[in-house]
């Protein structure tokens, strides 16, 4: 195998770009892994990536999301790399498309179309693309997405063509209707047989109420899951190493034992 000098680091934008680009084209000439990657070798890892990205941000960890940049800008050019093989597109045709297309859906910027806030935006955004060909506000929504994330997304892309509620008031309200909705579908204090999918059906329902409520306040209902489950790890990893301290193991603890320690994890 070749031994290539590596580029230079470098010191603005446009030559660190290029850096990247002329490191990627060695790698994928010369590297046995990498030039035996697709797309489709690569998907699960960008996923990945993207996930650790998303993870470095809720720490705010900022040398961490500076690497995880990294990653995913690699994972970028790497597509469109792979492409320019076949001749179907290349990071030049990426680059500018998006620039068109940012330029085309801000004409309150790049035009003489006026806006009032944020929500004008939104909804001209939405209007334009239906104009560029999308069938329905909803199908720029990932069929992919979790769940969490897709029910925010439609919300919002609903919302930019002005269907949704005048205040949080009536979303509230909505909550609570299903809330009770879903409490009628079994009785809380006996074991009576449920309808499942029912349950189901109406949890989903509460589901999606309570995320529009988080909406309307401005609250991510991802991210504030993703805390809740960031501080219950570490709430319960906490109860584990007392545990190991004192010489227990949990599956011999009473739930009143662990809740000291659970209770001492939430003053930590």
């Amino acid at each position: 195998m070749p031994n290539h000098i590596a580029p230079s680091t470098a010191s603005d934008p446009s030559a660190a770009f290029l850096r990247l680009l002329t490191v990627l084209d060695t790698l994928r000439t010369d590297c046995p892994w990498d030039k035996k990657q697709t797309m489709e070798s690569l998907r699960h890892l960008t996923i990945e990536e993207t996930y650790e990205l998303s993870d470095a941000i809720l720490e705010g960890d900022l040398d961490e999301v500076k690497k995880e940049l990294g990653d995913v800008m690699m994972h970028l050019v790497f597509y469109a790399r792979i492409a320019s093989e076949t001749n179907d597109f290349t990071i030049v045709d990426v680059l500018n498309g998006v620039c068109d297309k940012l330029i085309n859906r801000h004409p309150h910027i790049y035009g003489d179309v006026e806006v009032q806030d944020e929500n004008d935006v939104k909804r001209n955004w939405e209007q334009i693309k239906l104009k560029e060909g999308n069938k329905s506000v909803l199908a720029g929504v990932p069929a992919g997405l979790p769940s969490l994330v897709k029910a925010s997304r439609i919300q919002e892309k609903a919302r930019g063509v002005g269907f949704d509620w005048d205040d949080k008031t009536q979303v509230w309200e909505k909550v609570e209707e299903e809330l009770e909705e879903f409490k009628n579908e079994f009785n809380t204090t006996d074991h009576t047989a449920i309808d499942v999918e029912k349950a189901e059906a109406e949890f989903g329902d509460l589901l999606f109420s309570l995320i529009n409520y988080a909406r309307f306040i401005n609250i991510n209902p991802e991210n504030a899951l993703e805390k809740t489950n960031k501080k219950f790890i570490r709430r319960f990893q906490y109860l584990e190493a007392k545990a190991k301290e004192n010489g227990k193991a949990l599956q011999d603890m009473t739930l009143a034992e662990m809740d000291v320690y659970w209770n001492e994890a939430k003053k930590v």
